[in-house]
């Protein structure tokens, strides 16, 4: 019986030696024509193709607003599409730096966005320390960067609320489940939230169309790469904890079910997703230890993403920093380097 191949990963990782990605980046000589056709492929298999088009009026309602000691948050909520309210953090600093810069801050799994201006969960008046530089908005608010802080669907806020019965263990499954059901994704849904906070920025007189970046750390990664890859009109980003290859991490251990999209692997790597960013300023943030996003395979892909930079004619544009620890951000190491991408 010992050797039986029972096991459906043995099948999977088989399958996966196989694959040739019909679309994977195939050099300068073709590189706009792939452009096009990975975007477009990439937003049909996430189903950012499918949601609404017509878009609802955002309906921005303000919950709270206070003076804080890096500057003013004001919790709003907005209408990304019919029956999906976003709770958001607009973050403004004292100074705001020359440029009028924004970011958008993504939080993971976890608790919610509450982490990304440093207060409890259960009482924003009460601060909180968080781990692993986690506080995204105050680390924006020192430097004089303004944030938009998003609660992502399934996470924090947003979590289920109103099903009888729900996954015990992961407040993503049963939305990732049902989005799969509905020819979407969870990934796709989340970087429509993201385009929509898009619209309320430049609903605001002091955002500047070309100012506007976004981060996020693990499930936040995720998705500011794959909004990134899809949305024009983002500038700048600083992924952190999630770009790798897809064969060492996602698909070689458990990960959440919100981040698989059906069919991708057969299309593209994650360095050639990443890689519709170029030219556009880039910093990968990554952890030496990080135990699901494996560093080797990280510096690997990372190898053929700057490929794709350098033939973009923007080498420069794209850094790796490598943090000496866990699944976490790296601020110190990270925002000097960043700050010099978008100088």
């Amino acid at each position: 019986m010992k050797n039986m191949h029972f096991s459906p990963s043995e099948c999977h990782t088989a399958l996966i030696s196989k694959t040739v990605q019909t679309l994977a980046y195939p050099g300068k000589a073709g590189i706009e024509k792939w452009r096009v056709e990975l975007r477009a492929k990439l937003k049909d298999l996430t189903g950012l193709s499918i949601m609404p088009s017509k878009k609802a009026p955002l309906n921005t309602r303000s919950i709270w607003k206070r003076s804080t000691e890096h500057g003013t948050i004001e919790k709003i909520v907005f209408t990304s599409e019919p029956f999906a309210e976003v709770p958001a953090y607009v973050c403004v600093p004292h100074e705001v730096a020359k440029k009028g810069l924004w970011m958008i801050c993504l939080q993971g799994h976890s608790t919610g966005m509450h982490n990304s201006i440093a207060v409890s969960r259960n009482d924003d008046t009460v601060p909180a320390e968080i781990e692993g530089d986690r506080d995204f908005a105050i680390g924006c608010m020192k430097r004089g960067i303004a944030a938009l802080c998003i609660e992502q669907r399934a996470f924090g806020e947003r979590s289920e609320q109103k099903q009888k019965e729900i996954c015990s263990h992961n407040t993503c499954h049963d939305a990732a489940m049902h989005a799969i059901m509905l020819g979407r994704t969870l990934i796709g849904e989340r970087v429509y939230d993201v385009d929509r906070g898009i619209d309320y920025l430049l609903s605001r007189k002091d955002v500047s169309p070309r100012c506007i970046g976004i981060m996020g750390n693990s499930g936040g990664g995720t998705i500011s790469l794959f909004a990134g890859a899809m949305l024009d009109r983002i500038s700048f980003m600083m992924p952190s904890c999630y770009f790798c290859t897809f064969k060492d991490s996602i698909m070689s251990i458990y990960h959440c079910g919100c981040n698989y999209v059906p069919g991708l692997l057969n299309c593209a790597e994650m360095s050639d997703v990443l890689g519709l960013f170029a030219p556009k300023p880039l910093l990968v943030v990554a952890g030496s230890e990080d135990p699901i996003f494996p560093i080797e395979a990280v510096k690997k892909s990372f190898a053929r993403l700057k490929k794709i930079y350098k033939d973009s004619g923007a080498a420069e544009n794209c850094r790796l920093h490598i943090g000496d620890g866990g699944h976490r951000f790296y601020a110190d190491g990270a925002w000097p380097i960043f700050l010099s991408l978008i100088e």
